[in-house]
């Protein structure tokens, strides 16, 4: 039996255009009188979550910023921080990427030191509070992560040059011009299991949805993985499941119905 289901949000519950297909709002009631718990599993800053689902939010669990933080009704359930002294070095190194801007991604706001409208545009997708510092070494909040925003594409530009730390800090490519740096254990599986725990939940009855890289640790927290039928190869491999559909198609919520779980 199904008692919690945890969804990635952009290239999985969302289409291409970023946008929910309107049947959620009708399923998601029937999913909670089901008895089962819906999480929203993203890269986005919890306010940017918070917005979007301001009518449900009660009913859903937020792993924001890559599962570095999560909240319940309002409720702190974990956070994983990244060190101020670390932050410093990512941000100077960050700096220095080709086409990249720097973005510390923190408890209380999003930090950014650049004005470009460019970047600024692709960040309020993602970031509701977004507060324009001087210097990001600055910052004085709890950070949970170090995002470079890249234009020349996060796989093949920015990630080479933090490669080198992914054995002692989560390098993740979020998307195509995105790459989140955080805490070793900061990720979306680590805060799967801390909402296992409190809810009394097992692996077993634990169903998730992703499509790409900050997805990875995902596929090992629920029995049911399914990578979306257009997710990143390397989440086909991981995934135990593929949807008959990709996620311009409906694919969550299709497969959540053929399923019988509504």
């Amino acid at each position: 039996m199904i008692k919690l289901i945890v969804c990635d949000m952009d290239g999985t519950l969302l289409d291409d255009q970023k946008q929910l297909n309107e049947e959620f709002w009708e399923l998601e009631p029937k999913i909670a009188d089901k008895g089962i718990k819906f999480a929203i599993a993203s890269g986005r800053q919890y306010y940017n979550l918070l917005e979007k689902f301001e009518r449900i939010k009660d009913n859903l669990i937020f792993l924001a910023d890559n599962g570095s933080y999560v909240v319940y009704r309002d409720e702190q359930v974990h956070i994983d921080s990244l060190d101020m002294e670390s932050a410093i070095k990512f941000i100077e190194m960050g700096r220095k990427v080709e086409n990249g801007y720097v973005i510390v991604s923190a408890k209380n706001s999003a930090y950014v030191e650049s004005t470009d409208e460019r970047f600024l545009n692709e960040a309020r997708h993602y970031f509701k509070r977004i507060e324009l510092v001087e210097d990001l070494t600055k910052v004085e909040d709890t950070v949970l992560k170090v995002t470079i925003c890249d234009f020349n594409n996060s796989e093949t530009n920015s990630y080479l040059h933090f490669k080198a730390f992914e054995n002692e800090y989560k390098v993740a490519i979020a998307g195509k011009i995105w790459l989140d740096i955080s805490d070793w254990g900061a990720n979306k599986g680590t805060a799967i299991r801390k909402i296992q725990e409190k809810f009394d939940i097992s692996h077993e009855e634990t169903m998730v949805f992703g499509d790409y890289l900050n997805d990875i640790e995902m596929m090992s927290a629920g029995k049911y993985s399914y990578a979306m039928k257009n997710a990143h190869p390397k989440i086909l491999e991981e995934a135990t499941y593929v949807t008959q559909y990709t996620n311009n198609e409906n694919g969550v919520l299709q497969t959540i119905k053929d399923l019988g779980l509504v």
